[in-house]
């Protein structure tokens, strides 16, 4: 098998873009980009660092994200398994990406910049539900905004598909095979709701 290892010659095969997929790209939070990055409850924060990359999905029952000014976002990190891959990565490299989704939308949007993570008093009761508050936020220094056209999601059907995780092995049954046996299983799957529950916010 032969890999393109020459920009040029990747180029060739696709053509130039189109002039809408260039004039789409905005460098701070407009009226409309605005509205559509607050209506979304999912986003997939990537980053990069010297054990290489991580895509962590972020949820919310409201917002997952909320506007600080029109050039930065702010994300909370609530407790979770405390891996900390994505935060390990900002400190050490702050280059980010943000996937915002809808539901009942084949468009997402993308958000590329700059994070930092902080501890801040006031931007962490800011995020405050039921007594707790995130261990940290997510700062986000944008470098552009664009939407992302429906092809892929039309592709997948994700919004109109059934349900087709049944046939799908549980978090115990992975973990169990990942660790030959030593964590996991069924008792892991049984306890998981009550445990996150716990550290939901």
């Amino acid at each position: 098998m032969e890999y393109i290892d020459d920009v040029a010659a990747l180029e060739a095969l696709y053509g130039k873009p189109g002039a809408p997929s260039l004039r789409k790209v905005v460098h701070r939070l407009t009226p409309l980009y605005r509205k559509w990055i607050m209506a979304s409850r999912l986003c997939v924060l990537s980053t990069v660092g010297p054990e290489g990359v991580d895509g962590s999905p972020r949820g919310d029952d409201g917002p997952v994200v909320l506007e600080l000014d029109e050039r930065r976002l702010v994300l909370p990190d609530w407790r979770g398994n405390n891996r900390l891959d994505s935060l390990r990565n900002i400190v050490r490299d702050p280059r980010v990406a943000l996937m915002f989704f809808v539901p009942g939308s084949n468009n997402v949007v993308r958000v590329n910049g700059m994070a930092r993570v902080t501890a801040d008093e006031g931007l962490r009761q800011h995020f405050a539900k039921g007594g707790k508050r995130p261990a940290t936020v997510v700062v986000v220094e944008i470098a552009e905004i664009y939407s992302q056209c429906a092809r892929a999601l039309m592709r997948s059907a994700i919004w109109t598909s059934e349900d087709e995780s049944a046939v799908l092995p549980t978090i115990g049954q992975l973990l169990s095979e990942a660790s030959e046996g030593e964590e996991g299983g069924a008792q892991y799957d049984s306890e998981w709701a009550a445990r996150a529950a716990k550290t939901m916010w």
